[in-house]
């Protein structure tokens, strides 16, 4: 009976020794050890998120919407010379540049937008460029 009880405890001894890699730590020693790495891999995991999340802040701030609507202001001026161009973020923050072309002149008007309300009234072309730039 005691060599019966001796053998299934080398057994139980060899398949704990696969278990915890060869190393002389029990079975509680190795929980504890996993618990602590465990632990480690949960800093690590919330790190690597508030980092995420501060890149998410900085990613829907950067200009990421486009969009140019090239037209002729004048009648006869031809060549569709003048343009509207939104540059706006995520939250449709940002600025429509319009440069208006004629035969003499040249003038460039900017236009700030916040969340989508802008400073002063909007153009149809440069209204035409923020929706585009939105819808992209």
């Amino acid at each position: 009976m005691a060599g019966l009880a001796w053998w299934k405890l080398q057994t139980v001894r060899a398949a704990q020794g696969v278990l915890l890699g060869g190393g002389k730590q029990d079975l509680v020693d190795f929980a504890v050890s996993l618990q602590g790495r465990i632990d480690d891999l949960h800093r690590a995991v919330d790190e690597i998120a508030a980092g995420l999340s501060r890149v998410d802040r900085r990613v829907d701030t950067a200009v990421s919407k486009t969009s140019l609507v090239r037209y002729d202001a004048y009648e006869g001026a031809g060549g569709h010379q003048s343009a509207s161009i939104a540059l706006l973020d995520a939250g449709r923050s940002g600025v429509v540049l319009t440069a208006i072309q004629g035969r003499d002149y040249a003038r460039i008007y900017v236009k700030e937008l916040d969340h989508g309300r802008p400073s002063v009234a909007l153009s149809p072309e440069e209204q035409e460029a923020v929706e585009r730039a939105m819808a992209g």
